[in-house]
């Protein structure tokens, strides 16, 4: 069993754009529809499939504004779909590029400087459970290596989910 666990986004933070609630800049998310692969719902962790309504909003995975809160593009499911449960393993959308960014964050929400890298997909679950270990890192960020959007949080498997509370839409 996995010592780490892929958490979605909450699904507080996607009812509320699902009922008509605005984003981190204070806009309706915009409503597109997929072209296929590309369009990861921060929520279920798979790609949203071509054809399929969804939202492009500015997501904040943080809970309060600070030098280090990055905000940017994220795309969700327009029709609400149910959230990643499966988080002892590699989420779908975790699996469409050959690499991404993985970074620690410190209990003050904070870049855990030093701790960033471009880390292959076969790695991303060894590099998470390291950094995990380190003394100071709470979680860690799994984003975009080509554009550094947010993907998903990577949390102790013994730690609290991250669940209904934290982020910011």
């Amino acid at each position: 069993m996995s010592a780490i666990a892929f958490a979605a986004m909450p699904t507080s933070d996607a009812e509320a754009l699902w009922n008509g609630g605005v984003d981190a800049y204070s806009h309706r998310p915009e409503t597109m529809i997929s072209d296929g692969p590309g369009h990861p719902c921060r929520h279920c962790l798979r790609n949203i499939d071509a054809g399929e309504e969804l939202y492009v909003f500015a997501y904040r995975p943080f809970p309060d504004l600070q030098p280090y809160a990055e905000t940017g593009p994220v795309f969700l499911h327009k029709v609400p779909c149910r959230r990643y449960e499966a988080e002892e393993v590699l989420p779908p959308v975790l699996t469409t590029s050959p690499d991404f960014i993985v970074r620690g964050y410190g209990e003050n929400n904070r870049i855990v400087y030093g701790t960033g890298a471009v880390t292959p997909i076969g790695d991303i679950e060894a590099y998470a459970g390291e950094l995990l270990s380190r003394e100071g890192i709470a979680y860690v960020h799994v984003r975009s290596a080509r554009n550094n959007c947010y993907q998903c949080r990577i949390n102790k498997k013994e730690a609290p989910a991250y669940g209904d509370a934290g982020a910011s839409v």
